[in-house]
């Protein structure tokens, strides 16, 4: 693991923040070391006789491993590289390619320390999906519920990493009718790329149960339902002739510039090609 501290932006401070999480610090689990996390840092390591610098080096990782009790289980869950390239044969792609969009578009790693799929819970979605099946949303708002159920769109009231999961649960356990827990899960995205449940059928899930399970079993099957999603969506062909910018704006929506992803893909590109 990399030293890291205030300020750091990388996939091992989503990784900090969910093992603080796990530890009962409440932080919201991104790749950023904010205030709160230095905060947290400095707790944990007062509390266990470190240095308290509110750096995060071998010996603070080494201690927070051992306290969280991880062994990664869900390491055998892992993406391997002949699952790329078993990848790239089926959709006919460079695996160059595959490489850079999987650098890129992926969300660093789809497993939680717990071995559960990385989630995000959309509580504007679950309304969606409630409205769907012919439930009235406005029923349901209240002061208990409006982290779970509401019209629009919104980031405030992410948790990240298990959270995710109490969110999920809370939003199925809101009625006994079985619909709405199917609601639920086909508001949350899954895995290492984040697709959302709604898209199942689509994909060509016969449920959105058999494709929570399928999320459950590794990054392979993660990479399939990805494979499914550019399939379904017309964005393999733009892979194939190499259209960075459409593809980062057909996937990743008008944003796709402010965040530089085209830019991304090309560079990673040239790295795995060379």
């Amino acid at each position: 693991m990399k030293t890291i501290r205030l300020g750091t932006k990388s996939a091992e401070v989503n990784y900090l923040n969910e093992l603080l999480q796990k530890l009962g610090y409440p932080l919201l689990v991104s790749n950023y070391f904010s205030p709160e996390t230095e905060k947290a840092v400095r707790n944990f390591q007062l509390s266990h006789s470190l240095v308290v610098d509110g750096i995060v080096g071998i010996k603070t990782w080494s201690r927070l491993l051992e306290i969280a009790n991880v062994g990664y289980a869900s390491n055998n869950k892992l993406l391997s590289e002949q699952n790329l390239m078993d990848f790239a044969s089926f959709h006919n792609l460079e695996l160059a390619i595959v490489k850079a969009v999987n650098e890129v578009e992926s969300g660093g790693k789809g497993f939680l320390v717990d071995g559960r799929p990385k989630i995000l819970f959309e509580g504007h979605v679950f309304w969606r999906e409630l409205d769907k099946r012919n439930i009235n949303c406005s029923n349901y708002v209240n002061n208990d519920t409006q982290n779970i159920l509401y019209q629009s769109y919104t980031k405030k009231y992410y948790l990240g990493g298990s959270g995710e999961y109490d969110r999920l649960e809370k939003a199925a356990d809101l009625n006994p009718n079985a619909l709405f827990r199917e609601a639920a899960y086909c508001s949350a995205s899954w895995g290492l790329y984040q697709i959302m449940g709604f898209n199942a059928p689509s994909l060509g899930y016969a449920s959105i149960d058999e494709f929570v399970e399928k999320m459950y079993l590794n990054e392979g099957e993660h990479l399939k339902a990805f494979g499914l999603f550019l399939e379904q969506n017309n964005l393999i062909r733009l892979l194939k002739n190499k259209n960075w910018a459409e593809f980062a704006l057909r996937y990743n929506g008008k944003g796709y510039k402010t965040n530089r992803y085209d830019e991304k893909l090309i560079k990673a590109y040239a790295r795995y090609s060379s």
